[in-house]
């Protein structure tokens, strides 16, 4: 999509800090933190949300939790814990039409998120 400032990032137009990125997706620190360290991982591809996602999509998915992992590993909360999160829709906080993932960590968090 032309006008989607994720696919935008993912392509080099738009700068981010960039934290990962491989041939089907790129993780980036986000720009309004909601904790320590607040990372946003995308899909290169774009899909816009989770009702989006197609049949054959589950391997990209599968990669993404992978690496949230990995990154929990990498910025020293895999231990403590970490919160990964994808909104879906309007109703749920999803701010861009863009299928992305927070991963969120280094503070403790309490449910329900505020």
């Amino acid at each position: 999509m032309a006008d989607c400032i994720f696919c935008k990032i993912a392509k080099g137009e738009i700068k981010g800090t960039i934290v990962h990125e491989d041939d089907d997706m790129i993780a980036f620190k986000d720009i309004q933190p909601q904790a320590p360290v607040h990372i946003l991982i995308i899909p290169k591809r774009h899909i816009s949300g989770l009702t989006t996602i197609e049949k054959g999509d589950e391997l990209l998915v599968g990669k993404i939790v992978a690496l949230a992992k990995s990154l929990a590993h990498r910025f020293s909360f895999s231990e403590c814990g970490f919160r990964l999160v994808a909104n879906s829709g309007p109703d749920a906080g999803q701010a861009v039409d863009h299928l992305h993932f927070h991963l969120l960590g280094g503070r403790k968090f309490t449910w329900p998120p505020g």
